[in-house]
Formats: structure tokens, sequence, C-alpha cells
């Protein structure tokens, strides 16, 4: 829709925080009407705080994807956390997003010690309700709803796109007035490069979530924008130890060749132009630790 002098424009930020796997990227993507979070069945795959931009009437919504918020055990653990309480630190709106299907995990009573220490008000956003019987959701409101006292509480499914309108509606109520902070047509303020290095790294945990662990990375090294119109990319994917560099590749190379394939056309799809992606794998056993990596990643370095 486009901005007319007569109307009041709106513009408010919201984050979205939650335990891993609650369905935060998949709610993301529904709210902005385009792929911006990758989205894997292996929790913890967010790790940098990804902003969705979504128009609904007068009124843009900035989105903050958070990382799941979980005990932390390392130092990209505990970066991640950080970006997500900070997250909803920059926003006006906090939406928890809950799985219907767990219910009310420890994790989720950690999250909510947290809202209550920040007396942070926020809207409870109940996920994966499809299959599900109305009296079990029903008694799983009011048991959210004795933990915390929530502003209002929404039924949703993220996948089916299931009272994520009404969601969006109501978000979009709450905005205050002001100018738009971008473009009507934006959906995400993150950069091409990491959007790439994001999709490398989903299509590796599709494919490998059971041979390979989370201690992996993606580094677009290079972008060459050509003078026909397409650009090549070059990528670094990080492991930490040699057996995994092995899984990585494959037999014959035919693991990367794939990886690759599956890279370039969603990101040709994504970016609408040709894409030439160059994969290479690197041992670099303390990737972790690197500083540079942190903050191509958004994060903070945590001591």
């Amino acid at each position: 829709m486009a901005e007319t002098p007569n109307e009041t424009t709106r513009c408010g930020f919201v984050a979205l925080i939650g335990a891993p796997n609650a369905g935060k990227s998949t709610l993301l993507n529904a709210l902005v009407g385009a792929k911006v979070a990758i989205v894997t069945h292996k929790v913890q795959t967010t790790r940098t705080r990804i902003t969705g931009i979504g128009m609904h009437e007068n009124a843009q919504i900035v989105f903050i994807d958070t990382p799941g918020i979980f005990e932390p055990k390392r130092r990209l653990d505990r970066a991640m956390v950080n970006a997500a309480w900070k997250g909803s630190d920059d926003a006006e709106t906090t939406l928890l997003l809950v799985d219907a299907k767990k219910g009310l995990t420890e994790e989720v009573e950690k999250i909510i010690e947290g809202l209550k220490r920040a007396k942070r008000e926020a809207i409870l956003v109940i996920n994966k309700i499809d299959g599900m019987r109305r009296d079990g959701l029903l008694a799983f409101v009011k048991e959210m709803n004795d933990a915390y006292d929530f502003s209002e509480t929404f039924l949703i499914s993220a996948l089916t796109g299931d009272g994520v309108k009404d969601l969006m509606a109501h978000v979009a109520s709450l905005a205050p007035e002001g100018p738009w902070m971008y473009p009507e047509d934006q959906i995400a303020d993150v950069t091409m490069r990491i959007l790439a290095s994001e999709i490398t790294r989903e299509k590796i945990y599709l494919r490998l979530h059971d041979e390979l662990p989370y201690h992996t990375t993606v580094e677009t090294e290079k972008w060459e924008e050509r003078k026909d119109g397409s650009v090549r990319i070059e990528q670094v994917i990080h492991v930490q130890r040699e057996t995994q560099k092995g899984i990585v590749i494959g037999k014959g190379g035919s693991m990367l060749k794939l990886l690759g394939q599956m890279a370039r056309e969603e990101m040709e799809k994504e970016f609408g132009i040709r894409v030439h992606l160059f994969l290479h794998v690197r041992t670099t056993e303390r990737w972790a630790e690197d500083r540079t990596v942190y903050k191509d990643m958004g994060l903070d370095f945590v001591d």
C-alpha cells in the first residue's frame, strides 16, 4: 500500500523470543510474507538477530527474530542468549512464542522468570496448535496465563498461517505513530552476504543433521558482481575437526556438490539474479573463539 499525505503512518519494533525450535523463524517468514530466516528441524539454528519487515495497512512492523533462549554452555551459546534478551530490550512489543505440543517446559519457565525480572509486558503466542484438542489448548492457555500476566494470548500455526493475520493486525495496532524506517518493498535488514551464508548453513543442517553437530559456520569471503548482472560468491564452510570436513565434502566431493547446488538454486530464487557459487571447506578448530566471526554474525563477543 502506498503512503498518502492524509494518512498517519505507524512504525513499531516487535521482538520474537522463545525456547529453541518454538517456530520463531517460521513465524517471522509468515509475518513478513517471504523467507528471511532459515528454518530447519534442528534447534538453535538462528544465531543472529535477523530483522524482518512487514506491512499491515498504514503500519510498518520491524520484527527482530532472536536466537532461542536456552541454558548457555559455550561462548557462542552465551552470545546467542545475550542477543535474544537484547532484541527484547530494543523492541516496544515482545512476543513470547511457545510450542503448544511441548507445553510449559523448564526452558519456558526460565524465560518467564527473565520477563518477571525485567518487568516486561509480553504477548503470549501459542504455536503449533494444528492437530491439538480444544480442551487441551484451553487448559494450556490457563496454565501459561497463571504463570505470567500476559497482555494478550494468540493461538496460531506459523506453518499453516492459521491465526497469523490476526496477530499481525494486533501488533500493527500497537505500533506508535511515526515515519516508516524502511522502504515499503524492503523485507529484511540483513545484508545479502549474510543471507547467502545463512542459506548455505541451512542446507548443511538439512542434509547432514544426523552426521554433523552444530560446530559449523559459513563465511561469505568474496562477493563479486559481474558485468552480465550475475554474481560470483565464494564461501568457506568452517568445521572444527578433520572428520567433519570429510562428511561435508562427501565421497568424491558429492556432498559438497549437492550442497552447492541446493544453496545456489535458493540464492538465485531469493536474490533474483544468476549466482556462481564456489564452496570450500576449512578445518578451523577454534572458529567459535574468533571475534570477527561474531561480528559477521551480528553478535557481541561475550566473555
